[in-house]
């Protein structure tokens, strides 16, 4: 496949078209989307969210969101790519790459897709996506659903996106611990020339024994693997993409200081902080709250950040972090910023705060 080009023009930030209808300012904007969200919510949460995005893709294609740019904001340089404002999609709500224009045309000053696996996969039986409203909170279980690299290859090679793109990859459910390393490395040299920068994700709770990669001899063995294979695509393509790796919200201050060490060790170019979280005390007694799998939004808006405070503390800007995890608001995404990240992702705070709140965080961090 042939490298993403990603030409100087569209990267630089660009106003928003004012007849953008996601992209007016609350009160009215959001009183909309709360209506249509709250529609939306009559629905099973796995059935609504296909729904939504669907929707969103067919609104895009028909021209009513306009092109697919970024919102003004304040240009940062991260990885060694300059990027257009600090506010992004996080992986999981397009496991696929089937919504990247969709996604883009909201704003996002860059969009990471998938949790991708090598070979398609299932994932885990339904239900498995579960929304506690009273909470501002969203569980799922979903177990790397996806429909494997080559197909999620053909999209991003269809998609009229140029701005800068993340593909999360992890390990089929099926391939043996101690092989682990051999999916990643399949995936490491599969996205390398359709990606801006790639995510290592070792810290879904919902694949068995997959968060035992983040600590120890395991994490080192898996990350230099991966950083040699870098090395070889790089000369390879002369062209350097950078790697991330995502961590858990549930770490204890021993294990992010031998996580970071490993990141120092090993020339890791960023960190992504954090996952979701399978702390259920955070959501005890409300509806849905005993489910297994993994808690975002606003039950996680702390934990995450104290994480990020954490890892700052032993990375200090010798490897830069990218705050996500219970963005709810401007605040939250102000005080992940504080704490030492120096972009953000969105995904809970997005389903329930809608596209304002892109443009909310846009407008008060850049």
């Amino acid at each position: 496949m042939q490298s993403r080009t990603i030409p100087l023009t569209r990267l630089v930030p660009v106003a928003r078209l004012t007849h953008n209808p996601l992209s007016i300012n609350p009160p009215g904007n959001l009183f909309v989307y709360k209506l249509l969200r709250d529609a939306l919510f009559l629905m099973p949460a796995e059935t609504s969210h296909h729904f939504a995005l669907n929707s969103l893709k067919y609104i895009q294609k028909a021209g009513a969101l306009g092109p697919c740019k970024a919102l003004a904001g304040a240009p940062v340089e991260v990885m060694g790519l300059r990027f257009p404002n600090k506010v992004g999609l996080a992986a999981g709500l397009d496991k696929n790459g089937d919504y990247i224009d969709a996604m883009a045309s909201l704003g996002f000053g860059f969009i990471e897709i998938g949790t991708v696996t090598p070979r398609p996969q299932p994932g885990n039986p339904r239900p498995r996506m579960f929304r506690l409203p009273a909470a501002q909170g969203i569980i799922n279980r979903m177990g790397f659903n996806n429909h494997g690299l080559d197909a999620m290859l053909r999209r991003v090679a269809q998609a009229q996106y140029q701005g800068i793109l993340g593909i999360n990859i992890g390990k089929n459910a099926d391939t043996p611990f101690e092989k682990a390393a051999a999916d990643y490395l399949c995936g490491l040299r599969a996205v390398y020339t359709a990606a801006d920068y790639i995510t290592i994700n070792i810290s879904s709770p919902n694949t068995p024994g997959l968060r035992t990669l983040q600590y120890g001899a395991e994490l080192q063995q898996l990350l230099s693997a991966l950083k040699q294979r870098q090395q070889e695509l790089a000369e390879q393509h002369a062209r350097y993409v950078p790697l991330a790796v995502k961590v858990a919200p549930d770490l204890k201050e021993e294990e992010i200081k031998g996580i970071a060490q490993v990141l120092l060790e090993t020339g890791i170019d960023a960190l992504i902080a954090t996952n979701t979280t399978v702390d259920k005390d955070l959501v005890q007694g409300f509806k849905h709250g005993a489910e297994q799998g993994g808690l975002s939004g606003k039950p996680l808006t702390h934990p995450a950040t104290e994480v990020i405070r954490g890892f700052y503390q032993q990375l200090g800007a010798d490897i830069p972090i990218i705050g996500v995890g219970g963005i709810m608001s401007v605040d939250d995404a102000q005080a992940k910023i504080a704490a030492g990240a120096r972009l953000v992702q969105l995904y809970s705070g997005f389903i329930y705060g809608g596209p304002a709140l892109i443009k909310a965080c846009v407008q008060r961090i850049g």
